[in-house]
């Protein structure tokens, strides 16, 4: 997984340390608290992204889920599927951002 952070992000990071390691053990509890598999959960957040309108969440979401082995095929199905519950303005969002995402190999 690749660990280079945006600056705001590093910035965040070198300001306020016990608030990022307390941030990142929240996620790591998160993702471990149920049954759901590594490429099952990045999934999901790449869906949870898209439906919040988080372009930069997205794109975290997208290369996370490229490193356990996601396709981008699979993506641009959860940005389709976004069409009958967000509506095909925020699929098409959804779908630009996962494909500039995934041409981005870092």
């Amino acid at each position: 997984m690749n660990t280079e952070l945006p600056q705001p992000v590093e910035r965040f990071e070198d300001l306020y340390p016990e608030v990022w390691n307390a941030f990142m053990q929240l996620g790591d509890r998160c993702h471990n608290a149920g049954p759901l598999d590594e490429k099952t959960r990045r999934i999901v957040k790449v869906a949870l992204a898209i439906a919040a309108g988080l372009e930069g969440g997205t794109h975290s979401a997208v290369r996370n889920a490229r490193a356990a082995g996601v396709t981008t095929e699979e993506m641009n199905q959860v940005a389709v599927l976004a069409i009958t519950t967000l509506g095909l303005p925020a699929a098409m969002r959804g779908l630009t951002w996962v494909n500039d995402a995934a041409q981005k190999r870092t």
